[in-house]
């Protein structure tokens, strides 16, 4: 194995240990000062503390950084780094406080429109777009993005299953499309190394919730390596991988803006989450979205050299995951 091998598997497997490390370091003080407490709209039984993000986010980004540092990684991967840890921080606040939505939004497309400067790559639109809307779509884009994750956190290991498939999916696509080189890879990887460090705790039944700290922060960096490997021509492989969640949090907020309902507050109305309600068993969803995430890794490899068939599988499996969902909540 090469020495640059060598020093990026050291680095996953640090991220790895420390994230577990550090989940179990706050832990005992986030029971003591965060307790998100089981309501009409959560999908928990019992007083769980939230705010795991405080330990899955500054180790994803002391990742990312020492990766740019090695040259391991692309030089921007720092700043983008370090506006997740502001993000975490921000969201922090809205885990003991509930802030205005306005003032989330506010901060997240502030993020979005600092990111898409730091984005490697052309065109996200691949020049359909005039640049200025390319950067307006981008922005609308990473910013739905975001808060789509933070929406779909809403049962035991979804998110760290949905990071994982991400990661790993992105990681895939890189290399087999001939780009590993430029580092994308070791972030990717990275990512579901942070992700990964956290399941023990969150996985069903949870001792511990990411948060916004966690949901916000993540979706952040997921969307930036998603957009960039759309910049890079690979659009269809960055449709594909996060579909599911893209298809679920879209098609619920549509159900509830024809309902006429408060669609901006929070509920558990998702297909995973009354997927999930029907017995309590986060844990069989959590797996069952694990399988589906594989599949649309396998249509995202296969788009690589074959964009629309791999598109036309990903939204088959995408929409058999979300019948299964009803299926399961009937």
């Amino acid at each position: 194995m090469a020495s640059n091998e060598v020093w990026a598997v050291l680095l996953i497997v640090a991220v790895l240990a420390g994230s577990a490390a550090l989940t179990a370091a706050v832990l005992p003080w986030l029971r003591r000062r965060v307790l998100d407490r089981p309501g009409s709209r959560s999908s928990h039984q019992i007083a769980v503390p939230r705010g795991g993000g405080l330990a899955v986010i500054p180790v994803l980004a002391a990742g990312w950084i020492i990766a740019g540092r090695l040259d391991r990684a692309p030089s921007q991967a720092a700043v983008i780094a370090v506006i997740a840890l502001a993000l975490m921080l921000f969201s922090f606040r809205d885990d003991i406080q509930s802030l205005p939505a306005l003032v989330r939004l506010g901060a997240h497309f502030g993020a979005a429109i600092i990111g898409l400067h730091w984005l490697p790559g052309g065109a996200v639109f691949q020049g359909y777009l005039p640049p200025l809307l390319d950067r307006a779509a981008s922005a609308l884009l990473w910013v739905w993005f975001i808060n789509l994750y933070n929406f779909m956190d809403g049962i035991d290991g979804i998110t760290v299953v949905e990071t994982l498939g991400l990661g790993l999916g992105i990681a895939a696509v890189v290399a087999l499309a001939g780009s590993a080189a430029d580092g994308t890879v070791v972030l990717a990887l990275i990512a579901a190394a942070a992700a990964a460090g956290f399941l023990r705790w969150n996985w069903h039944q949870a001792k511990l919730f990411l948060g916004d700290a966690g949901s916000v922060p993540l979706g952040f960096v997921m969307g930036w390596l998603l957009l960039g490997l759309a910049a890079r021509g690979y659009w269809a492989p960055a449709l594909i991988l996060p579909l599911y969640y893209l298809a679920d949090a879209t098609l619920t907020l549509l159900r509830r803006i024809a309902r006429r309902e408060r669609f901006w507050q929070a509920h558990r109305t998702h297909f995973y989450q009354r997927a999930a309600a029907r017995d309590g068993n986060h844990a069989d969803v959590a797996r069952g979205i694990t399988l589906g995430d594989a599949a649309l890794i396998g249509a995202a490899l296969i788009a690589v050299v074959q964009p629309w068939v791999g598109l036309a599988i990903g939204v088959v499996v995408s929409a058999l995951m979300l019948v299964w969902l009803a299926r399961r909540a009937a």
